[in-house]
């Protein structure tokens, strides 16, 4: 059985990633949540359960196979679960789907500098940076190329709910979390989004853990 280590619920974008992947995988796996910064953390991330990933999170144990990086947890699971289950069958859907789930890895730095994931909250409008409005543009647009190109089968970015949405799925929180206005063409995915029951869990989950990180309770700007 899978063994997944993952950070607060509330804070940790990319342990929710991660989560998705295994929940999607519809395989079996044990959940251990580690509260990060708190006294423990630094003695914690020096064991061998995190040595692999250096004491980052999220961290997936198949028994003696380890996987780290929410985007190869999201490959590995396909590859355990089935490839139809994270990503569509059509080959140029498929190709576009694996590019914007790289480019969300790898790119959106202002977004993810300046607007950090707080699940639990919902701060006032407040003005953006150029670098986060310049993000949020591209983020519209690449939206917008899937739900006009390969969306017509479902609520999702690529129709129903795969990989390209796990992806993505902490920038949605942070658009509400930060009172960040979204085009009316994004506001039903979003909605799909927070609806899903994968993301119901995680949120409700979230709301009741015992944690308070100081750093990550302050609003934009």
């Amino acid at each position: 059985m899978f063994k997944l280590i993952i950070g607060n619920k509330a804070y940790s974008s990319w342990s929710l990633r991660g989560w998705l992947a295994v929940r999607q995988s519809g395989l079996p796996f044990e959940e251990i949540v580690v509260p990060m910064y708190d006294q423990d953390w630094d003695k914690r991330r020096q064991g061998d359960e995190f040595a692999p990933s250096s004491g980052k999170v999220p961290i997936l144990w198949d028994g003696e196979v380890v996987v780290w990086d929410s985007l190869a947890i999201l490959e590995y699971c396909a590859e355990k679960a089935g490839r139809d289950r994270f990503w569509p069958a059509d080959e140029a859907a498929r190709a576009m789907a694996r590019s914007m789930a790289a480019e969300m890895h790898s790119s959106f730095q202002h977004l993810r500098r300046e607007h950090s994931m707080n699940i639990r909250q919902q701060y006032a409008p407040a003005p953006l940076s150029e670098g986060a409005k310049q993000d949020l543009e591209r983020l519209f647009q690449l939206w917008a190329q899937a739900r006009a190109r390969h969306g017509s089968g479902g609520d999702f970015l690529f129709g129903t709910f795969g990989a390209v949405d796990i992806m993505f799925a902490p920038v949605v929180t942070r658009l509400v979390t930060y009172s960040i206005p979204a085009p009316r063409f994004a506001l039903p995915y979003m909605q799909a989004m927070f609806d899903h029951p994968f993301m119901q869990d995680w949120i409700a989950a979230a709301q009741e853990e015992p944690w308070v990180l100081e750093r990550f309770e302050q609003p934009a700007g």
